[in-house]
């Protein structure tokens, strides 16, 4: 068990959180060390955790030694397992009763696809250590076919990427392709009701998208000139952008403003706490500060004129703190104004898991805008990290053309169109980890003599894909029923 003074000052405060101690927000390090060791054995009461244990599975399995895997897991064994798994990934939510946390494991009961979207944390301690000897890339943690998406750049115009950075981590190249794979198995079947053979078919196209970019990435060295546009994307992305194109101010009214376009509207996702404006006025002005955002015109001066609260956004985040601060715009009438969310952000669930290497960032919120200015050459000004209230926070703009596709429209053809797409896209980020992440060799030219035999390599990614889906059904059922029970309203505490 890590020291109390060795944890760092959101350690502490999560920790403080945990144990419910009074004042936590407006303690130093120094006084949070001492509340937190000064409480009586009865409220000191450890929650357990497996962390350390974990560190020291990956690290074995990467120097190749054989030992018992949890995937190997069956029955009671692992269903303990995975109980255990999802009440230290949640150990603060739970803690705390926090409101939204129910909500997550209900959506989580709900849908196969959406377990495996909430549960990184379960999936990668099955791959914990594994594929040690593969070139490291800053791997996005949670590739699947909804974190995709249009976003803006930073110019202020629609762009098609990888949009989630949450669990971003520097990892072998491959976990990313197995995590989009299982990823892309589960929602063809559940999304698209699409059979075995069809998944499997999709998996090939986005293992093959991602080989064959890569090769030309290999020889051509243009990933930091690709941006896919609505002038240079494939028909199907081109749609996208049609659908998602709509005016700011339609966008404003439609969505977020009250009648007279003063600030936030009062609903169920968005409670406005006007109250705090000054205070998130003195926020914004370190936040541009911390990283040094060049402001465009379009919000000058970063004038707050509301807060909200936004509540049961998001799957994996339900639960988290996560506030809309709303800057005005240069027309001064509500119709130009601009969105800026901040989003609680935690450790990657890859932390201590993957294998042993140089390459390591894990600040959480700094981790997170790290992974977005790798990964997106000219991507959203506003993407960036802040500390508040003793928490680390990620940034990005809401933009009325911020939109991800729908699944449930796609055909057949669609389907594996889409998942070529997403392979290549994934390709084109993960070659610029050694151009501006921090990669220290040609990364490129690695991962292409490191895949082998094409074919192979494929059937590896579909064979890993099918067999996961699968544990992961089994472990679904597991799960509803333990939630079902009542599981998760109680944290594992060591005794004595």
């Amino acid at each position: 068990m890590t020291a109390t003074a060795d944890l760092t000052r959101e350690e502490l405060y999560e920790r403080a959180q945990a144990l419910d101690i009074a004042g936590r927000s407006g303690m130093s390090k120094a006084e949070l060390v001492e509340a937190i060791d000064g409480q009586t054995a009865e409220e000191s009461l450890r929650v357990a955790s497996r962390v350390d244990a974990f560190r020291h599975l990956a690290e074995t399995v990467a120097a190749g030694e054989f030992v018992l895997r949890p995937r190997a897991l069956a029955g009671y064994d692992r269903r303990q397992h995975i109980r255990q798994c999802l009440r230290e990934d949640h150990v603060n939510r739970i803690a705390a009763s926090a409101e939204d946390t129910d909500r997550k494991f209900d959506a989580l009961a709900a849908s196969r696809f959406a377990f495996f979207r909430g549960t990184a944390f379960l999936f990668y301690r099955d791959m914990a250590g594994d594929d040690a000897w593969m070139p490291t890339v800053l791997a996005l943690g949670d590739v699947h076919p909804e974190n995709f998406g249009v976003m803006p750049n930073v110019n202020n115009v629609p762009i098609f990427s990888v949009n989630d950075f949450d669990e971003a981590y520097y990892a072998p190249f491959t976990w990313d392709i197995k995590r989009g794979a299982t990823g892309f198995v589960l929602a063809a079947a559940e999304e698209g009701e699409l059979d075995r053979k069809q998944q499997a078919k999709i998996v090939r196209h986005f293992v093959r998208g991602y080989v064959e970019d890569m090769q030309r990435l290999a020889r051509d060295g243009t990933e930091q000139n690709e941006e896919m546009r609505y002038d240079n994307a494939p028909k199907l992305i081109r749609q996208l952008f049609e659908s998602a194109e709509e005016s700011r101010a339609s966008w404003l009214d439609a969505d977020y403003l009250n009648e007279d376009r003063s600030g936030f509207r009062s609903n169920e996702e968005l409670v406005p706490i006007s109250s705090r404006r000054s205070e998130f006025q003195t926020l914004i002005e370190q936040w541009v500060r911390t990283n040094e955002i060049e402001v465009p015109a379009r919000a000058k001066g970063m004038r707050v004129k509301d807060v909200a609260l936004r509540r049961g956004q998001g799957t994996a985040s339900l639960g988290l703190n996560r506030y809309y601060v709303l800057i005005e715009g240069p027309e001064r009438d509500g119709s130009d104004d601009l969105i800026i969310e901040f989003k609680q952000a935690r450790h990657s669930a890859l932390a201590g898991l993957v294998p042993p290497s140089a390459y390591e960032k894990n600040t959480k919120g700094e981790r997170i805008s790290h992974a977005q200015e790798v990964h997106l050459v000219r991507g959203d000004v506003f993407y960036g990290h802040v500390t508040f209230e003793g928490l680390s926070y990620m940034s990005r703009e809401r933009a009325p053309f911020r939109d991800d596709i729908d699944l449930d429209d796609l055909s057949k053809k669609d389907w594996r169109r889409y998942a070529r797409i997403c392979g290549q896209v994934l390709a084109r980020v993960h070659a610029l980890s050694d151009e501006s992440g921090m990669i220290d060799y040609d990364l490129e030219p690695a991962i292409v003599q490191a895949i082998g035999p094409t074919e192979l390599f494929v059937a590896d990614m579909v064979e890993f894909a099918l067999e996961t889906a699968d544990r992961l059904a089994r472990d679904h059922e597991m799960f509803k029923a333990d939630h079902d029970r009542g599981a998760f309203k109680h944290l594992d505490f060591v005794h004595g």
